[in-house]
């Protein structure tokens, strides 16, 4: 019981929570210098009056209409699932573009995060485990790895892999040309081209989970329970994976479900280096083309894809930490 009003009142919190972002997502764009219909003129300065209007309607800037009429427009319009039209392309609805970058972002942004997180928590456990032997010396070097610019590591990347030994392609998630399909041919080529990316993703990140990690368990360590477990000859394994573990991972699930919201952005500086057709890289143009639409579509699933996975998380931490919900009751 005590679970599920955790979950009901962390649930009212978000709720509150995304109609507030939603709303200030209404708002930023009315606030800022111009507008999507200026914007759209600018690229088509032959438009008859007539088709000025039609278009203003279309984006729901009508001056007949006040701005709580609008921002009700705005709601009925979300609902069912109309984001509005981007600028940019062609007046194609913006949940189009969206759905045709987000894939690529969740599937390079993703599997990088998820290989990371795995390999940070195995690594950082064990070092934790073993801490005090010559296994330390990966802490500083991770660490080291971790604290340079993210782009000058992709840089890097392209420079020696790409331009010097010529192993992968430089730019784009697939060869110029393809056409998207399901043959092991253009799988072949997305898994070459999101290589180099999805590295650069691990190598820049993989030193925090492991430093994350290794000190948690090196606190867990020092808990009384740990010592009775080894007193009472329990296994070593069970120890490290029961007691030690299971303690010492929860800050590093948490974090793991709240960069699982963020991997929808993406990276815009590892996908503007690569040009990988993502999200990232289509926020970056959006915000140079002024095309609002889209740049509100986007901010929106960011919004409400970082506020899903905190509700993960809180209910992930609640089930495995029964302490949190008792807290909260």
């Amino acid at each position: 019981m005590n679970l599920l009003r955790f979950i009901g009142r962390r649930a009212a919190f978000y709720v509150f929570t995304a109609w507030a972002a939603i709303t200030l997502n209404f708002f930023l764009p009315r606030l800022m210098p111009g507008d999507a219909v200026a914007s759209f003129m600018m690229r088509h300065p032959a438009l008859p009056p007539e088709a000025i209007h039609s278009i203003r309607i279309l984006f729901g800037m009508d001056h007949d209409y006040t701005l709580w009429q609008q921002y009700i427009q705005y709601w009925q319009l979300l609902l069912n699932g109309d984001l509005g039209r981007s600028v940019t392309h062609g007046l194609v609805p913006v949940t189009y573009v969206i759905a045709g970058g987000l894939p690529w972002t969740i599937g390079l942004v993703g599997i990088a995060t998820l290989i990371t997180f795995s390999l940070g928590t195995l690594i950082g456990g064990l070092i934790g485990w073993f801490r005090g032997t010559k296994a330390d010396i990966i802490i500083p070097i991770s660490t080291f790895v971790s604290t340079v610019p993210f782009f000058w590591l992709a840089l890097i990347m392209v420079a020696v892999f790409s331009v010097v030994l010529g192993w992968f392609p430089t730019s784009h998630a697939f060869t110029v040309g393809s056409v998207p399909n399901w043959s092991w041919d253009f799988v072949g080529q997305v898994i070459r081209h999101g290589t180099l990316p999805a590295a650069t993703i691990v190598i820049a990140s993989l030193g925090g989970w492991i430093l994350g990690m290794r000190n948690m368990t090196t606190t867990v360590l020092d808990e009384d329970y740990i010592t009775v477990a080894q007193a009472k000859g329990t296994r070593t394994w069970r120890v490290v994976t029961k007691y030690a573990g299971r303690n010492a991972i929860l800050p590093q699930i948490q974090s793991f479900a709240l960069s699982l919201g963020f991997i929808v952005g993406g990276s815009l500086i590892l996908e503007m280096v690569f040009s990988y057709p993502g999200i990232g890289l289509l926020l970056v143009r959006a915000v140079q083309q002024r095309d609002f639409p889209l740049l509100q579509g986007i901010f929106l699933i960011l919004t409400l894809s970082v506020l899903v996975a905190n509700i993960l998380a809180d209910v992930l931490y609640a089930i495995l930490d029964p302490r949190t919900r008792q807290s909260e009751a």
